[in-house]
């Protein structure tokens, strides 16, 4: 019996994963995702703001939010920690409706009419279905200031929560356009001018020999498989990483990293 009473108290004290949380919305955990939500122009229907002196530390943000109608929560640590589990939420959680794949069509206009004084430096995923490798390589994007994200329609990780979650704000930020070929997507990037490199362990030139400096569009494939046979065909040339130990391969989204950042190096441009 005392066991029971004791198991029924701390159920009580525990509050259920999402429990409150506005149904049918992506939770936004942490200050700088929320912040690129609001600067992408969106107001979250609802946001949470931690108790005590979180408060404070997060007013700009909360009027932000609050100017633009969002409705604003006070919400004790722990609920906040439950929601989150292994995401670090930084007091704040803000839910949004779900984010939404750009059109292929979107992305030929953009290309019609560049904006940007830099060529295009564009990220290609073929069959990367991990959620967590996904946000991941999102989040590598956003940090190397690439102009989009392209994906197939089909072999491809949804945009979900979880990708939003990793991302760290960049899912909000890196724009992701999904074509139903992509083989032949690829070719129509090569008539805009874009150089598409793709990445294969078995490539002859390394990634450290090639010119990245002009429109770019790099192919990563998915972990084990690689790219597909009509990707790997439509690439105007492959590369691949040095490997000085044991494993094979890198995780996709580290072998992600590693190539952005070598194209911004060669275009130099200044990070701070």
């Amino acid at each position: 019996m005392g066991a029971s009473r004791k198991h029924e108290r701390r159920s009580r004290r525990a509050p259920q994963r999402g429990a409150g949380a506005p149904a049918g919305l992506d939770a936004v955990f942490g200050v700088h995702a929320v912040r690129a939500l609001l600067q992408r122009g969106e107001t979250p229907q609802e946001l949470w703001v931690q108790v005590g002196d979180a408060g404070s530390r997060l007013a700009e943000l909360v009027e932000q939010a609050r100017a633009g109608g969002c409705r604003v929560k006070r919400q004790p640590r722990d609920m906040l920690d439950e929601l989150a589990r292994e995401s670090a939420h930084q007091g704040i959680v803000a839910f949004a409706a779900p984010l939404a794949f750009e059109s292929e069509a979107s992305l030929w206009f953009k290309l019609e009419a560049w904006p940007h004084e830099a060529p295009p430096l564009l990220l290609v995923l073929d069959g990367v279905t991990d959620v967590h490798n996904f946000g991941a390589c999102l989040r590598s994007a956003d940090a190397a200031g690439a102009h989009g994200v392209v994906v197939p329609k089909d072999r491809a990780a949804p945009l979900s929560a979880t990708v939003r979650k990793v991302a760290c704000g960049a899912a909000d930020s890196v724009p992701v356009y999904q074509v139903v070929n992509l083989a032949r997507a690829l070719a129509r990037l090569k008539a805009f001018g874009v150089w598409v490199i793709g990445t294969a362990g078995e490539a002859e030139a390394m990634l450290f020999e090639a010119d990245l400096s002009g429109p770019m569009a790099l192919v990563m494939g998915a972990e084990g498989k690689g790219m597909r046979r009509l990707t790997r065909e439509a690439c105007d040339g492959l590369v691949k990483l040095p490997m000085a130990g044991s494993v094979p391969s890198l995780n996709v989204s580290v072998a992600t990293g590693i190539c952005l950042f070598e194209a911004v190096r060669q275009r130099g441009a200044e990070r701070s």
